[in-house]
Parts: structure tokens; C-alpha cells; sequence
């Protein structure tokens, strides 16, 4: 056990001082490395690619198929989304995130005659919207002066 937590931490300390080489807040540069390595993962000439978990093959089917663009498009989104702070970049991936639910909800809109999906997917699209609008308002607070 004591062996696992010393290579986590090891790992840890690598990462955060790789991210530092490049100058920066090593946060923002571990989430900008994670978010290039799923977008490169899942997004493949604007096509979805198979998913990492094993035996899973949602794309293949119909109803993943159904979902392919509107998932490609909100990884690419996310991966591009970015702020000059952790607080801006949050914003602007979440915006990316619940606009990628729209997207799904109109899809299940347009295909499903499941009364209850029907029904989630109008809960998902008011809700999504109204969210969406509150970040798109929020201002950074003041930075406090030293």
C-alpha cells in the first residue's frame, strides 16, 4: 500500500512540475493535456471513434450512430473551450458540455415516440438552457488586490 501511494505521489509530483516547464498554472496545463488526449481519443476526422472500454461498441449500433455528431461535436468544443483562469475555462467547457446535452436532447427529440424519453429530453433541454444562460452571465469576481 505504502508502495502504491509513493509512485501516486511520485507520478503527481511528475506531472505537476512537467506542467510547470511550460510556464503557467500546472491545473490548467493537466486539464488542457487531458482534455487534447480525449479529444484525440474520441474524435477521429470529426467521426467518433470506438470507446475505450472494453467490449463496449455503442457506435456501432443505431442509437449510437444516432448520437455520433452531436457527441463528436461537443468533445471538439470542450477540447477548444478555454479561459485565462480556472474559473473562465470551467465556464466555457461547461457552456460546451450542456450545449453537447442540447444536441442530444433534440436528437431524442427528433427520433424517439417514448412519451417518458420524450419527456426527460424536454426537462433536459429547459434546464440545459436556462443553465447555459447563467454562465454565459457570470463575471468574474474582483481579484483581490495584495
Amino acid at each position: 500500500m505504502r508502495l502504491v501511494s509513493s509512485a501516486l505521489a511520485v507520478g503527481l509530483l511528475a506531472l505537476t512540475l512537467s506542467a510547470c516547464e511550460g510556464g503557467g498554472d500546472p491545473v490548467n496545463q493537466a486539464l488542457r493535456e487531458a482534455s487534447a488526449e480525449n479529444h484525440a481519443a474520441t474524435v477521429q476526422e470529426g467521426v467518433v471513434s470506438a470507446p475505450a472500454h472494453a467490449g463496449d461498441s455503442h457506435a456501432a449500433t443505431a442509437g449510437g450512430q444516432a448520437f455520433a455528431a452531436s457527441e463528436a461535436g461537443m468533445h471538439a468544443d470542450m477540447a477548444a473551450a478555454s479561459g485565462a483562469t480556472l474559473d473562465q475555462a470551467y465556464i466555457a467547457k461547461m457552456i460546451a458540455h450542456h450545449e453537447g446535452a442540447l444536441a442530444m436532447a433534440e436528437v431524442a427529440l427528433a427520433e424517439s415516440r417514448d412519451p417518458e424519453i420524450r419527456r426527460m429530453a424536454e426537462a433536459v433541454r429547459a434546464t440545459q438552457t436556462r443553465e447555459i444562460a447563467e454562465m454565459r452571465a457570470w463575471r468574474p469576481t474582483a481579484e483581490p488586490t495584495p
